[in-house]
């Protein structure tokens, strides 16, 4: 069965400014979400991400590029006739009306019929588990539940689409954690695309069905979260997501050789000369120094966060390593310990040095 597209981003360029002074947020971004699916813009500050978000809602205009909803170019129509609805850090809810006159304002400026309006709030708000709240002020609700409202109120109208601007960000972490199964939990039930914009990693990572990484007004990759952390394709995604080790390496008939000397097999490659090798750290396994086929690294510190240990290795020409074992799961290496180095070449990520 084929993939319908939800939302087309095409060659979507976006400048702030004119002559010398001019920003260019988006440099010629392209990209195709399907629909149903939960959809991730992940960078760092300043990357882009919520300037195409704000394009998609029609907030901002391109500067050159299309957009398209379901095939229907919507690059000029004002955001109110766009069945797109977008979710923002800051609640924005009417202090003076209870949960469910904000979850029902918006159908009432639609003008949907009071009966129909009546049944869209308390489903919505069965749907994010606020029922039993329905005739509270905002005040009177937590950050979480009032997080809750917002999304209730936004997914009334039943949008093709669904944006959301770093809606947690303002949580604390437990509430944050809580709100990301919900999320997950409500566009699975609903079905509604969601577009959702973020620079933490491990949100994007846990949620999504695809990320796209942004950096710079550009979208560096899109994949799965496995494609994105196990294979990124440069340096700046596999530096961005997650932790990663790496090393200057000459890439040769039999693998990468390192400065130290030691050698690490790789997966087939059809390059040579200069590479940078990538390896996360829980890729690396600490063996004994006396291993065959092991190279030699000195525990120079190691820290224990409980689930995990952390060591901070050091090769024999002093470049650093980081390894992370599984705590309590066999033996632990005391700093100033000699050891063995093994990492499996399918975990090797080569990069252009």
């Amino acid at each position: 069965m084929s993939t319908q597209t939800a939302v087309s981003a095409q060659n979507i360029v976006k400048t702030y400014g004119a002559g010398a002074s001019a920003v260019r947020a988006l440099d010629d971004v392209s990209i195709a979400i399907n629909k149903g699916e939960f959809f991730t813009l992940l960078g760092p500050s300043g990357c882009g991400k919520t300037t195409l978000l704000r394009c998609i809602a029609g907030f901002e205009t391109p500067t050159e590029g299309t957009i398209l909803l379901s095939g229907r170019d919507i690059t000029h129509i004002p955001p109110n006739e766009r069945p797109v609805n977008t979710v923002f850090q800051s609640y924005a809810l009417f202090p003076h009306l209870t949960v469910a006159q904000n979850v029902g304002f918006g159908l009432q400026m639609l003008g949907k019929p009071k009966s129909e309006v009546n049944a869209t709030v308390e489903r919505v708000l069965a749907l994010v588990r606020l029922e039993q709240f329905a005739a509270r002020l905002p005040q009177q609700l937590s950050g979480g539940q009032q997080q809750r409202v917002a999304l209730a109120r936004a997914l009334a109208p039943q949008p093709e689409v669904l944006l959301l601007d770093e809606p947690l960000s303002a949580l604390d972490l437990k509430l944050r954690k809580e709100m990301q199964s919900e999320l997950k939990r409500l566009q699975t039930e609903t079905g509604i695309t969601f577009v959702f914009v973020t620079h933490d990693q491990e949100e994007a990572l846990t949620m999504s069905d695809r990320i796209g990484v942004m950096s710079k007004g550009k979208l560096l990759q899109v994949g799965t979260p496995h494609d994105i952390y196990e294979r990124p394709v440069n340096r700046f995604v596999a530096d961005f997501i997650g932790e990663t080790n790496f090393l200057d390496a000459v890439i040769e008939a039999d693998g990468a050789r390192l400065g130290s000397g030691d050698r690490i097999a790789l997966p087939s490659q059809d390059r040579s000369g200069k590479a940078t090798i990538a390896v996360r750290p829980e890729h690396i396994r600490i063996v004994g120094a006396d291993q065959p086929g092991a190279f030699h690294a000195t525990v120079a510190d190691k820290t224990y966060f409980g689930t995990d240990t952390q060591y901070q290795l050091a090769l024999s020409d002093g470049t650093a390593l980081v390894a992370r074992l599984q705590s309590g799961g066999g033996k632990g290496y005391d700093k100033g310990s000699a050891v063995g180095v093994s990492i499996d070449a399918a975990t090797v990520q080569v990069l252009d040095a």
